[in-house]
């Protein structure tokens, strides 16, 4: 979608090597627990989820946060499975071809 010149939602995503890997690696309940995350963030208005309460449409047992509260603007940890699991995201926010890059994916 284009707004006022800007690309907005849907977002292309892409995933790194280990990240890929390690989402295979799991369960199919698990990766489609990582899929439906997947499928709120690539079209999320603002994939950083930024403000107070930002993330309250997002369904039970997910939240979005950053890794580094000293870094708001640095990479976002989607938090799924109550906690259980997350991906660890950055959003590379460009005028053309903007994208999400999953950078890590881990469930217990």
């Amino acid at each position: 979608m284009i707004d006022n010149g800007f690309m907005g939602p849907p977002w292309q995503m892409d995933w790194t090597l280990k990240a890929q890997a390690a989402r295979d690696a799991l369960p199919e309940n698990v990766r489609k627990m990582i899929d439906a995350a997947r499928a709120e963030l690539v079209t999320a208005r603002d994939p950083y989820f930024r403000g107070i309460d930002a993330d309250a449409g997002l369904p039970d047992g997910v939240k979005v946060e950053p890794v580094l509260s000293s870094d708001p603007h640095g990479a976002r940890v989607f938090l799924f499975d109550s906690g259980h699991g997350w991906m660890i995201y950055t959003f590379i926010r460009r005028v053309e071809d903007p994208q999400i890059i999953v950078e890590e994916v881990f469930w217990q």
